[in-house]
């Protein structure tokens, strides 16, 4: 058992190493009064989402009302999982191991719609969220029992230094001219691998999703799996570092198209830390073809290529602050320019007025929680940046060619 907690800190840390290693889930070391004194994060916490620090006491308090064999599962309001176990000295608790954020479900688009409308957050910070969220590891109730249990054998007991055995390198069993022939295919399959990753970009820069699907569809999906399985030693890990390039070629097609460097940063990051937490190759291949796809549809949706630099601005303000009172004088003066100017511009490259284009985006956003039957049609109306029920009912109708409550029965007849 843990004797003393001041002399024990360096091997607590060590533990913590050990965890974060083989779960790729953040740590958090913290003291009896819920102040985190040691972490380790792979995880950027949105804004939104920033209010775990005033829960910690709570995880300690619920730990102190347990033994020294008992784990705590933690679930706040946004649905963020975590698993603790405290650091229990001489029958007393004085500190405890808490490990997360992770979600327990693959989190759709009613997900996070839920939690916006739970939360009170802003519509505008949906994408975010839906980004974040994806990026959290899926730990299922019976893998948590798993690890409650791993939490609670590792830290009651000391730190013990290792050794490692290794086996002596084995000499390659191939020929000299086998190993030849291997590396001459390994080349024809690095030159295959650029022409297509040429091919996928081209289609990523124009937003082409038929060209993506086409590619995916058509071409062998094993060509990387028999790349990856000829790098000897550590395939899986080269797998990897290819996936990454491909992450950051796509990331830039995904600019050179015109999507806002704030979308494109949001679906890089989920994706760097899904790649590094992939443990097979058949995952990895999964993952390259959600990544070009997404960045693909990032593009059709939310590129601003062909507008100039004051409608780029304007329209990215609309998008950020959608919930908001919005009107021309208004996001005139936040990109400091002349209304009238921004007003013909706007038209000018869009085809639709400012006023159209931000109910065009408020109808949008509306459907997806109309879609989910738990939120009444005012509270969607607020959600959204309507303060006019009546208002919000035209709009929508304009738009649809039905109401929001026709919508809604519609879509829950049809589904």
């Amino acid at each position: 058992m843990i004797e003393n907690w001041e002399n024990n800190i360096d091997d607590l840390k060590k533990k913590c190493r050990i965890l974060h290693d083989v779960t790729k889930m953040d740590i958090r070391l913290m003291d009896q009064d819920g102040n985190v004194i040691f972490h380790l994060l792979d995880y950027l916490i949105p804004v939104t989402l920033q209010s775990l620090d005033k829960e910690y006491p709570t995880i300690i308090k619920q730990l102190k009302k347990g033994e020294t064999n008992f784990y705590y599962c933690h679930v706040n309001s946004f649905n963020l999982e975590y698993i603790a176990t405290g650091i229990w000295i001489k029958g007393e608790c004085c500190g405890a191991i808490v490990l997360g954020p992770f979600v327990s479900s693959i989190p759709g688009i009613g997900f996070i719609s839920d939690i916006v409308t739970k939360n009170k957050a802003p519509i505008s910070e949906r994408k975010l969220l839906e980004e974040f969220y994806h990026s959290l590891s899926v730990v299922s109730r019976k893998n948590a029992q798993s690890i409650g249990e791993l939490l609670v054998n590792l830290f009651a007991h000391t730190y013990i230094e290792t050794q490692s055995l290794a086996t002596e390198r084995v000499a390659s069993l191939l020929s000299r001219e086998e190993l030849k022939l291997a590396m001459s295919e390994s080349n024809d399959q690095i030159e295959e691998r650029f022409r297509l990753e040429k091919e996928i970009v081209d289609a990523i820069a124009k937003g082409n999703i038929d060209e993506i699907i086409r590619f995916l569809n058509h071409y062998n999906k094993d060509i990387l799996l028999s790349f990856f399985n000829r790098i000897p030693e550590s395939p899986i890990r080269s797998a990897k570092n290819i996936v990454l390039v491909m992450n950051t070629i796509s990331r830039t097609a995904a600019e050179r198209g015109g999507v806002h460097p704030l979308y494109i940063h949001n679906i890089s990051e989920k994706f760097a830390i899904l790649i590094e937490r992939a443990s097979s190759l058949s995952v990895l291949k999964q993952l390259g073809e959600t990544m070009v796809y997404e960045y693909c549809t990032a593009v059709r949706d939310f590129s601003t290529l062909h507008y100039s630099l004051v409608v780029k601005k304007a329209v990215h303000y609309i998008h950020m602050h959608l919930e908001e009172d919005l009107s021309l004088s208004r996001i005139a003066d936040e990109i400091h320019v002349n209304a009238s100017h921004l007003s013909r511009k706007f038209k000018a490259e869009t085809n639709m007025s400012i006023i159209d284009y931000i109910n065009k985006k408020r109808v949008e956003e509306a459907k997806l929680y109309l879609q989910r039957g738990n939120v009444s049609i005012t509270e969607v109306a607020l959600m959204v940046g309507f303060n006019d029920l009546n208002y919000f009912s035209r709009v929508f109708k304009k738009t649809t060619s039905l109401s929001p409550s026709q919508y809604s029965r519609h879509y829950f007849t049809d589904t």
